[in-house]
This record gives C-alpha cells, sequence and structure tokens, in this order.
C-alpha cells in the first residue's frame, strides 16, 4: 500500500489514504502474530511431546478464547471506535504470544501454553473484527474494491512470520527467546499504526450507528447468517492449513521442521498472491463467480497436497490451495459490510460464526489424525469447500435501494 499524492487542499483524501496504509498495517501485524507462532507448533509439539489429537486439544485454547471475544466485538467497536479496539486486542494478543513462548520453551508446560493461546485468541478476535470494520470503511470511502489487499497485506504479514519461524526453526532459537521478541516488535507496530486512523473514516462509523440498531439484531438476519456459513467454510480450509499444514508435511512427508514451516510459507504466499489479483478479478466479475473459481481451485490443491505422493507436488497444492482460499474471507467481510449502517454488528455476526470453524477444526483434524494420520485426515476440509461453494451467493452485493431503506 503506497501512499498516493492528493491535491495541496485535499486534506480529507490524505488523512483517507493514511488510513488505508494504517489499516494495511495493522491487518500485516495480524499476521505475523499468527504466524509467528504457528510456524512454531512442531517445535511446541516436540517440547510437549503431544499426540495429533492433545495437539488439536492445545489449539482448541486460542479458538475459544476467541469465539467467547467475537459476539460482543461489534458492540466494542462501536463503544470504542476501531482504533483503540484494535489497541486493546493487540495487547492481550501480544501477552499471550509471550505466554506461549515461555510456557512451550522455558517452562514445559500445556496448561502455560494453553492459557497464553486463550489470551492470544481473544485479542486477535477483537482485534480482526475491529481492523475489518474500519478496512470496509476505508474501501467504500475509496469506491472500489480494496479489501482483498488489506487481507493480502495479512497474508504478507503471515509469510514474513512463517519465514521468521523458519529461520527460529533452522537455528534452533528457544521458543520463549523467539516469541517474545516477536510480540515485542508486533505490539510496538500496532501501537504505533492505530494513531493513524483518521477522523474521516471514524465519522462514517459513527454515522452508521445513529438508526439505534442493537448489534444483537443481526443474528436475525437470513443473509448475514448465510454469509457467516461461506467464511465458517472458508475459515476452516485457511485455518486447517494454518494449524496442520507443516505437521502434515512433517508427519506425511517426512519433512524436516524448517522444510515444513517453508511449506506454510508457500501456502499463504499463495493466498497473497490470490488475495492481490483479486481486487481486480472482483471489479471485473461478480463475487459469485469469482468465489466459486477459488473454491474449484482450493479442491485440487487439497487432493494434489494429500495424494501428490512428492514434496514437490504436496507443494504445488500447497500453492493451489492457498489460492483457492485467498478471497472467501475477505469478500465475506467486504459483503457483511456492505450497509455501512451495519456493518459492525454484522461484521461481528459473520466473524463469530466464521470462527466457529477454529473451534471445531483443530479437535477434529487431530482425532482424524490419530486415526488416519495428519495428512488423511486434511481431506475432511473438501466438505467445507462444498459448502462454501452452495452458499457462496449470499454473497451478493446488497442492491443499491436495500442499503437505502433497510
Amino acid at each position: 500500500m503506497v501512499s498516493a499524492q492528493g491535491s495541496p487542499g485535499d486534506d480529507g483524501r490524505r488523512a483517507l489514504l493514511r488510513s488505508r496504509n494504517a489499516v494495511a498495517a495493522v491487518f500485516a501485524l495480524n499476521g505475523l502474530a499468527i504466524a509467528n507462532w504457528i510456524s512454531r507448533v512442531p517445535a511446541i509439539r516436540d517440547e510437549l511431546e503431544l499426540t495429533p489429537a492433545q495437539v488439536g486439544v492445545l489449539l482448541l485454547a486460542m479458538s475459544t478464547g476467541a469465539v467467547i471475544a467475537l459476539p460482543s466485538a461489534g458492540a466494542v467497536v462501536l463503544r470504542m471506535g476501531p482504533a483503540r479496539t484494535v489497541a486493546a486486542g493487540g495487547i492481550a494478543a501480544c501477552a499471550g504470544m509471550l505466554v506461549v513462548g515461555v510456557g512451550g520453551g522455558a517452562l514445559g508446560s500445556a496448561a502455560v501454553v494453553a492459557v497464553g493461546l486463550f489470551a492470544f485468541g481473544s485479542g486477535a478476535g477483537m482485534w480482526d473484527v475491529a481492523m475489518n470494520v474500519e478496512g470496509a470503511d476505508v474501501e467504500r470511502c475509496l469506491e472500489r474494491t480494496v479489501m482483498p489487499r488489506f487481507h493480502a497485506a495479512f497474508s504478507l504479514g503471515t509469510v514474513a512470520g512463517a519465514g521468521a519461524g523458519a529461520l527460529a526453526a533452522a537455528a534452533d532459537l528457544p521458543l520463549h527467546v523467539h516469541l517474545t521478541a516477536a510480540a515485542a516488535l508486533i505490539l510496538a507496530g500496532v501501537l504505533v499504526s492505530v494513531r493513524f486512523f483518521t477522523p474521516v473514516v471514524s465519522a462514517a462509523s459513527s454515522a452508521g450507528t445513529t438508526d439505534g440498531r442493537l448489534p444483537l439484531a443481526a443474528w436475525r438476519e437470513r443473509r448475514t447468517l448465510l454469509i457467516g456459513l461461506m467464511v465458517l467454510a472458508v475459515a476452516l480450509v485457511e485455518g486447517t492449513a494454518n494449524d496442520w499444514l507443516a505437521l502434515a508435511l512433517v508427519d506425511g512427508y517426512g519433512a524436516s521442521h524448517a522444510v515444513g514451516a517453508v511449506g506454510f510459507a508457500v501456502f499463504v504466499a499463495a493466498m497473497t498472491a490470490g488475495r492481490i489479483s483479486g481486487t481486480w478479478l472482483l471489479d471485473r466479475y461478480s463475487r459469485v463467480v469469482v468465489l466459486r473459481v477459488c473454491t474449484g481451485t482450493a479442491i485440487a490443491g487439497v487432493v494434489v497436497f494429500v495424494f501428490g505422493g512428492s514434496l514437490a507436488l504436496a507443494l504445488a497444492g500447497a500453492a493451489l490451495w492457498g489460492i483457492g482460499a485467498s478471497l472467501g474471507f475477505p469478500v465475506g467481510m467486504s459483503a457483511a459490510s456492505d450497509d455501512q449502517r451495519h456493518a459492525a454488528a454484522r461484521v461481528s455476526v459473520v466473524a463469530s460464526i466464521g470462527y466457529t470453524a477454529f473451534l471445531a477444526g483443530p479437535p477434529l483434524i487431530g482425532l482424524l489424525g490419530d486415526r488416519v494420520g495428519v495428512l488423511r485426515a486434511l481431506l475432511v476440509i473438501l466438505v467445507a469447500l462444498v459448502l462454501s461453494f452452495a452458499v457462496t451467493g449470499a454473497a451478493r452485493p446488497l442492491p443499491v435501494v436495500a442499503v437505502a431503506r433497510d
């Protein structure tokens, strides 16, 4: 996101562009935080001597924190504003990340890691909703599709985080040293970035709340619930890769921990490319067409990853998987934000439903992994991809008249 130059007197435009760049930064930092610790899951598993099922239960702690925090996130954003909500979420997430590093490394305690993951999930959930609300406001003010590029910034952050994790694993850097340093740098970046969330966007958000609708009303809207179901499916597809792709390469293909982290980096790099190119595709074609093509690509990628039989083909499958998983989440957030007045409430609902995938996914894959191996267990996400294809129509943009009269 490179700043464009406005005219000398165009203060509002320049403020909006600064806000755009600040939103991109917090998306990137969110991805950086998640990928730094996820890339060290194999090391945490080995340090704590966990089975796949136990890894799944441990990952459940993060998902539980997120699912508890998300239903209230819309109300928090409306009360505190996106900037302060992102800052608060960043503090909680980075504190949790520090605890994960200490628990998984210095203390060797699964219970401490679980506490850290719960805090991380709670903070990251609030952070996620607030940055998507701010991003949707910026997208509307710019009057062009930019949400996938914000999510591309998230993916770039995960690429950087996966790379940092691969280097840390290759150097045998202690978990607590790696994750403590990463948490400190990420938190500093968040606190600086939110200072540039602008009044232009904040005013737009406030204008959207004047009709008095309570956030809970969004839970009764059929379209919002269907979008949430679509996001749940694509979140399972993306989240499964985040949690298990590196381990699947290690266990299923005999790869080293460093190569497992590289495989995760291939996935997120491909997802980043899909999100960057997706803005053009979405502006040229419809949301529904693009999402259905992505679903087919993801199906092909998962099949190649699981049945490829060689590390090279598995990495190619990871790339297709990443491209296919790239647009579902950002388009779902844009669709939930089509009506500016109810964006915070609807994004909160969609995110709450979507994060259920992170609650159910880790233990499901872990339990299946104990029986058929982690690699074969990944086939369960094909069911989610079929579900995503079936409900994609809910993401069609709201008619202008419907937005005006709702």
